[in-house]
């Protein structure tokens, strides 16, 4: 509703807005997706090794964390093209559009998004190791809790003033406001790429520290051998 609702007073307020690009809508949903999957094979990777009670059999191995993270975030990627690549393809059979032709600013917006993905996933993996698999639903809903106000749809503009610095503070929304300037036909907008590139760089320090930190003090109380299904 909330999501909806915004789209709709931007329709009201600008009735050209989807007549200037056809493909701005379904670009929107398919680089929502890269997040989407990228959070939650990130995620799922973890989760994976949580509910096989697997956790403590990697960390008496030579295994680091950062290793671990890196073969997480690795996979994280993997999924991610498994899933959006064929979703691309269908929307040029299915509704004639072809999200390969924003060019090259579309591979900056796929890395800001899958990155977005990453620290995210550090965050919720850090909780569930301090919180237990009571926080294990954060996997499922963090993404849409976010979804409202990263103008994956409509622009920032759209928002209430109150949220519009909020949504700023975030790499979707820069993300999503340069891929509607390439759409209509503005060229490139820099300074929200360079923007998602920074904010994802300074997120996925602290996703990293939040994690190291949750990591070191899970094994300290012997809780990486009791979490399990």
């Amino acid at each position: 509703m909330v999501l909806w609702g915004f789209i709709t007073l931007n329709l009201v307020g600008d009735s050209s807005w989807v007549s200037q690009s056809f493909g701005v809508l379904i670009s929107g949903v398919l680089l929502w997706d890269v997040l989407f999957r990228g959070q939650l094979g990130f995620s799922l990777c973890f989760l994976e090794e949580l509910w096989s009670r697997n956790l403590g059999h990697l960390f008496v191995s030579p295994l680091r964390p950062h290793e671990w993270l890196i073969a997480m975030m690795t996979m994280s990627l993997v999924r991610t093209l498994i899933g959006i690549i064929p979703a691309c393809l269908l929307a040029i059979v299915f509704y004639g559009w072809n999200v390969f032709s924003i060019g090259f600013p579309l591979v900056g917006f796929f890395a800001c998004l899958l990155v977005t993905g990453w620290w995210m996933g550090l965050i919720i993996t850090a909780l569930i190791l301090l919180l237990g698999l009571g926080a294990e639903s954060l996997a499922w809903l963090i993404v849409f809790l976010f979804a409202p106000i990263s103008a994956i749809y409509y622009p920032v503009d759209v928002l209430p003033t109150a949220l519009q610095w909020l949504a700023y503070a975030l790499p979707p929304a820069h993300v999503f406001e340069g891929m509607r300037s390439v759409l209509f036909g503005h060229g490139m907008a820099w300074g929200h790429l360079l923007a998602a590139i920074g904010l994802n760089i300074a997120y996925l320090a602290l996703g990293g520290a939040v994690f190291l930190v949750s990591f070191h003090t899970a094994r300290r109380q012997g809780a990486l051998l009791q979490q399990g299904e």
